[in-house]
């Protein structure tokens, strides 16, 4: 991708393509992982949970500004970052994308609170990084950053629990 490779500055035109593309790579994130979700299903419900656990309505009010955020973090840092960065973070990003949609098929798909527990914690280890390497290149887009690094954090702590409580299924 041109955008990607060239050692200037992107124009106003490819900066402007840079968050659409983000923004379609959040929002099918969105809805990749949100096709895997099945809070109604008898499996969730029968789980186990903490007095803590947000209500099954509160995970969409606070998801849809956190990707709103990650959109534009993500097509800011790429726009700002230098040449020889723009690689490695586009691969972080896609990376983060990634692990951020699939751990709703491994907790609610494969009905395994363990191989979501693998999943949340490589996702909070990619957003770890990925706030690093865009801190490197632009400090507004690593602080937009923060919330949904706080929250991926706040999903471990929930999916620990989960883990812990329902110890005798898979």
């Amino acid at each position: 991708m041109r955008i990607l490779s060239e050692s200037r500055q992107p124009l106003k035109s490819e900066r402007k393509a840079t968050y659409v593309v983000t923004a379609a790579a959040v929002a099918a994130t969105a809805f990749a992982g949100a096709r895997a979700v099945d809070a109604d299903s008898d499996w969730y419900r029968s789980l186990k949970k903490p007095a803590w656990q947000p209500p099954s309505w509160a995970f969409g009010a606070v998801w849809t500004p956190l990707y709103v955020s990650i959109a534009w973090a993500d097509g800011r840092g790429l726009n700002r970052a230098h040449a020889s960065q723009r690689v490695a973070l586009a691969a972080s990003v896609g990376a983060n994308l990634v692990l951020n949609a699939v751990w709703n098929h491994l907790f609610f798909r494969r009905q395994s609170p363990r191989a979501g527990m693998a999943g949340t914690v490589l996702l909070d280890i990619s957003n770890l990084q990925l706030v690093r390497k865009m801190t490197g290149v632009d400090r507004p887009a690593a602080r937009a950053l923060v919330p949904y690094t706080a929250w991926c954090l706040f999903a471990t702590a929930l999916n620990a629990s989960l883990v812990r409580r329902n110890s005798a299924r898979r």
